[in-house]
């Protein structure tokens, strides 16, 4: 693999890595490099963004962080608390050599595994991990009523409920209530919240594709949702509500609203809703709305470890501590979530 130069992010020229981002057809979203200073910044989590540069041009990158978790150990994740990550390459000789820059950096680091969100084909040693998560997506018609008449007769139904219960919906910047919203919701779920600040950072970061939708109702907000833009998608990332949303149909108004905003507004055409566990409430809902899914294919390099990691709900200790969180007062939730969460990705 001669004539091939490495390189970090920090050594790019600023917007060079985005740049190939934004050029490769198997890009996403969560490729791009404005997640590196918040993982360190504000998680704590140490970035690796290996980019490989042949004949003067930038030729793959993969974005790494160094995950450190008092559970799981160390381990070299593409992409943590993120969907998708994984090699962006230009052909497979520099897929390959970025895997074995991977490998290399993941030994010196002693790390347990490395984990990419992205299938990985044809590379000795490497393995896919157990088919968890589905990801589920809408087509957006440039027409709105189209779009909202093929869904299930039930969620339309839901929908006309909701906003005959007076339900209005808003597009602000109100991160101090969005955040009440979320961390109520997770504390519900048993789920630590990740630091304000990782919010806050998200919405500063890329504040040309970020946006928050607002559901409220009687002048009080009781659902928000922050989303994403990337191309032709949106992404609806963060949600939260209070307990009353459900009976107000808030969450159908509200993914109803954004899929009308991001059409007329910002051109969507699809609505990528994101990954859910089969088995969970987020994954039975999406179901209902009649979104077609398909399950995201992750790729394990195991180190010091026989076999993927269970870094999620489904791992008995943490089946014990989301019981456990869910009966803490929710301002002591606000106080040690942070903390815990940051290990967590």
């Amino acid at each position: 693999m001669s004539g091939l130069e490495w390189l970090r992010l920090e050594d790019l020229r600023p917007g060079a890595w985005d740049e190939f981002v934004s050029s490769h057809p198997a890009a996403t979203f969560f490729h791009l490099s404005g997640f590196a200073p918040l993982f360190a910044k504000v998680l704590r989590q140490r970035p690796h963004y290996l980019a490989v540069r042949r004949g003067g041009e930038l030729a793959g990158v993969l974005p790494l962080v160094e995950m450190r978790s008092p559970l799981f150990g160390r381990s070299l994740v593409s992409a943590p608390f993120l969907v998708e990550g994984g090699p962006l390459c230009v052909d497979e000789e520099v897929r390959d050599a970025l895997l074995e820059a991977a490998e290399r950096l993941a030994r010196s680091l002693d790390a347990r595994w490395i984990e990419l969100r992205s299938p990985i084909d044809g590379r000795p040693g490497w393995q896919a991990g157990p088919e968890l998560y589905h990801r589920f997506t809408v087509s957006l018609d440039p027409d709105p009523e189209r779009t909202f008449n093929s869904f299930r007769r039930k969620r339309r139904a839901s929908i006309r409920k909701g906003r005959s219960l007076g339900l209005r919906t808003r597009i602000g910047d109100d991160l101090a209530g969005f955040y009440d919203l979320v961390a109520r919701n997770w504390h519900r779920l048993g789920t630590p919240i990740l630091p304000r600040a990782w919010f806050a950072g998200l919405h500063s970061a890329f504040a040309d594709r970020c946006e928050i939708l607002f559901v409220d109702h009687g002048g009080r907000a009781v659902a928000a949702v922050m989303s994403f833009y990337f191309r032709d998608r949106v992404l609806p990332y963060y949600a939260g509500a209070l307990p009353e949303a459900r009976e107000l149909c808030a969450h159908d108004v509200m993914y109803d609203a954004l899929m009308r905003h991001a059409t007329l507004v910002r051109g969507a055409r699809i609505l990528d809703f994101g990954r859910s566990r089969q088995g969970t409430g987020a994954y039975d809902f999406k179901r209902n709305w009649g979104i077609p899914s398909e399950p995201l294919r992750y790729s394990y390099r195991l180190l010091r470890v026989r076999e993927p990691p269970a870094v999620n709900p489904t791992h008995p200790r943490l089946r014990l501590f989301i019981e456990a969180w869910k009966r803490l007062p929710f301002p002591v939730t606000l106080l040690l979530g942070p903390t815990i969460a940051r290990t967590l990705g």
